[in-house]
């Protein structure tokens, strides 16, 4: 299934921030992408093209396509709750995410491609769908001959291993623990959920 896989700073500039981590580039030019830079004015945005930036905003940090975003949303809409913060917590609890949370990958790019490349487990079997949902309880490993992989030991290397208060790190095993979804304050990424909710009430 297609990724974006193009520019990660012109992305970042779009949306106005850094969605993708550090980033240099992203620094120095923080004003949106276009051939007559930031002296160029800009139109004032509707409501809908707000919401539409929200939502691809969402997509673009998670890395999930269209079909799936839409699918996660229906999942938040029907179960009893606030559903913005339902689907933020569907998107933490993915899989390649959660990997990426762990520290035992860099990047949510990074992540994905050691889970699709079967270095990765989830309750000790080997599981290669990144998209995968994580419940309470689940474990996510490294793969015993994936242990001394230079991007896993580097990342796990650098700096330790950020603390989140809704995963728990083993590093003598190498494994973590999804000990509940995440409340909305916890999650740092700057999305406004209920652009997104309004978006596809309509």
């Amino acid at each position: 299934m297609a990724r974006y896989t193009g520019p990660k700073t012109k992305k970042s500039r779009a949306f106005g921030e850094s969605i993708y981590g550090p980033d240099r580039s992203f620094e120095k030019r923080k004003y949106p992408p276009g051939h007559h830079g930031p002296s160029r004015r800009r139109k004032q945005k509707s409501n809908y093209a707000i919401q539409l930036m929200e939502k691809q905003k969402a997509k673009y940090t998670y890395g999930v396509l269209e079909r799936q975003f839409r699918n996660l949303f229906d999942r938040a809409n029907s179960k009893s709750g606030v559903t913005g913060e339902i689907l933020l917590q569907l998107l933490e609890a993915r899989l390649d995410n959660t990997v990426f949370r762990l520290g035992i990958a860099p990047t949510r790019r990074a992540a994905r491609q050691l889970v699709t490349h079967k270095h990765i487990c989830v309750n000790g079997v080997v599981t290669n769908i990144p998209s995968m949902t994580l419940r309470p309880g689940d474990i996510v490993s490294v793969r015993g001959k994936s242990q001394n992989l230079e991007v896993i030991v580097n990342s796990l290397g650098a700096g330790g291993v950020k603390k989140w208060s809704w995963l728990e790190w083993n590093p003598e095993r190498s494994e973590g623990k999804l000990l509940e979804y995440p409340e909305r304050e916890k999650i740092p990424e700057k999305i406004n959920e209920q652009l997104i909710v309004e978006l596809y009430s309509k």
